[in-house]
């Protein structure tokens, strides 16, 4: 395989399955030194063993709540020391509520939502910030997906919290633009995972792309050629779209 990202640091969360399992996966497979987040211990080390037999180097294991923010704080110091740099971030990890109606959502079960869904990427994007800016071509992704709109009905949680993330995140670009750090937006839209099984029971799971798929398509907006920031990358469309 293509050593093509060689050298670089990359943070993955939600890395011990699907989609943030597999960006990890070929990251590290193809060079890179991933520092994987998830809070399961036993698919963090399968993550390991995958990228080591597929001749990269061995992985960072960090099992963590990324509701636990003091956690979050001591990445950014424990990257530095080491490395002084990083070179990718992956937002990926989220949760996905239980279907409601917006005014029967439990106060526990929002801020659950929000704590992990927007919070924990914007204590990311706090502690990790100076360390992109040292890297010669910083790269920032972070998952959303078509709920963000608001519109369709049960959806509220994951609506808003992907709203907020989409508004943060473009924010976060603007700021970053004269720089040498590009932060964007992907969609990767319907994908072959567990979350989905549980919210969309009974579709047809062999009509939707596997993880690994749809993480070989995501892959460019990582590397050093991509110019584009404060953007959102629909990938079932395969297009940039004006956000």
């Amino acid at each position: 395989m293509h050593k093509d990202f060689e050298g670089r640091i990359a943070v993955v969360t939600g890395a011990s399955r699907g989609l943030g399992y597999h960006l990890a996966k070929q990251l590290g497979a193809r060079g890179a030194h991933v520092i994987a987040l998830a809070r399961t211990v036993g698919g963090l080390e399968e993550l390991d063993d995958e990228i080591k037999a597929a001749g990269g180097p061995d992985a960072t294991l960090v099992p963590v709540d990324l509701k636990d923010f003091d956690a979050l704080d001591r990445l950014g110091a424990a990257i530095f020391e080491r490395w002084k740099k990083l070179d990718i971030l992956i937002g990926n990890a989220a949760v996905t509520a239980t279907l409601s109606p917006v005014g029967h959502i439990k106060p526990k079960t929002f801020e659950e939502a929000l704590a992990t869904n927007v919070t924990a990427n914007w204590r990311l994007i706090r502690s990790l910030d100076p360390l992109l800016r040292q890297s010669d071509a910083g790269r920032a992704l972070f998952l959303t997906d078509a709920h963000a709109d608001g519109q369709t009905p049960f959806w509220g949680i994951h609506a808003t919290t992907k709203a907020a993330l989409e508004a943060m995140v473009r924010t976060y670009a603007a700021e970053t633009a004269k720089m040498a750090v590009r932060v964007n937006l992907a969609d990767p839209g319907p994908m072959r995972t567990g979350l989905r099984a549980k919210a969309m029971p009974g579709e047809n799971k062999d009509a939707v792309p596997h993880p690994s798929e749809v993480a070989i398509d995501l892959l460019p907006l990582l590397g050093k050629e991509t110019t584009q920031t404060g953007s959102l990358f629909h990938r079932p469309s395969s297009a940039w779209k004006a956000v």
